[in-house]
């Protein structure tokens, strides 16, 4: 190994925050040294600190533009981030990597199509076709307690030796969401990671505890896969906007409170199934550059 000064940018979405590297032109970090590079970047009080780190990489399907990676602070892969690719579509336009305002691209959880409002040369706010999402447990992945049952709705769960109603859904990523009158009651350190890792969610799921404030409105509270609290999930909100919607609770128009700020979800219909728009913004905090051993 050798030491290498690697220049990134750190960037949030609503507190949600991400090391973003530039790999358009080559590869900075090799492959097999990513996961132990990712956690060391994302340790606060020690490195950068971050939910994540963000590659942006030159697309591998020609129908896209680019390709976005995301990895969890534990150096695993994820297929999907709301707020990290709202972050990625400013990094890239204003970074002269893209140049048009309507962007497709490349995913571990499949194409997504982005709108970027433009203000002068910055990227202001995007919107992001989110997909369509995915109900059968073995989509989701999800061990259904019931097998034969086609969807898992508001079905229980038991954790920690109690009941839970939960609802799981994949949106390019797997989530448990559960619907609560009382948000503040709700003891996310001991749940989050106990719900993250239950045995029903083979390859782990996040975790969402919604209070609806009424039809058009909701509030969340996150534990991210692989991160743990986060103050925002772009994918989260829409999946609890989209169980919500399905369960009769929520409108199509949906803003979703979260601790770090707000998004804007439409859920829409497709082709029998139910999908979404998000819309946010995202923040350049600031350049730098670090000493790695690669």
């Amino acid at each position: 190994m050798k030491n290498t000064l690697l220049t990134f940018s750190k960037m949030h979405g609503l507190g949600n925050d991400y090391v973003v590297i530039d790999e358009s032109k080559k590869e900075i970090i090799p492959e097999h040294r990513k996961p132990a590079i990712v956690r060391e970047l994302c340790r606060r009080g020690f490195s950068i600190g971050a939910d994540g780190v963000i590659f942006v990489e030159p697309p591998t399907l020609d129908e896209t533009d680019i390709r976005f990676r995301i990895f969890n602070s534990d150096g695993s892969e994820a297929e999907m981030c709301g707020n990290g690719i709202r972050c990625f579509a400013k990094f890239v336009y204003e970074n002269d990597i893209v140049s048009q305002d309507e962007i497709v691209v490349e995913t571990l959880g499949g194409i997504k199509y982005m709108n970027l409002t433009i203000i002068g040369e910055e990227v202001v706010s995007s919107t992001v076709d989110m997909g369509e999402a995915k109900f059968q447990p073995d989509k989701i992945p999800m061990l259904s307690p019931k097998p034969d049952l086609e969807e898992f709705l508001d079905g229980e769960l038991v954790v920690d030796g109690k009941t839970l109603k939960v609802s799981a859904v994949n949106v390019g990523n797997p989530h448990a969401v559960v619907f609560t009158d009382k948000l503040e009651d709700v003891d996310l350190n001991h749940l989050g990671p106990l719900m993250e890792n239950h045995e029903a969610f083979p390859e782990k799921t996040n975790v969402h505890f919604v209070k609806v404030v009424n039809r058009g409105e909701i509030e969340m509270l996150t534990w991210e896969r692989g991160a743990g609290f986060t103050y925002a999930c772009g994918t989260g909100a829409t999946a609890c906007s989209i169980v919500g919607y399905k369960l009769g609770k929520l409108d199509e128009n949906v803003l979703v409170h979260l601790p770090g700020g707000e998004l804007f979800i439409n859920v829409y219909p497709r082709n029998g199934n139910l999908g979404a728009f998000m819309e946010g913004d995202a923040v350049l905090a600031f350049d730098g550059v670090v000493e790695i051993d690669v």
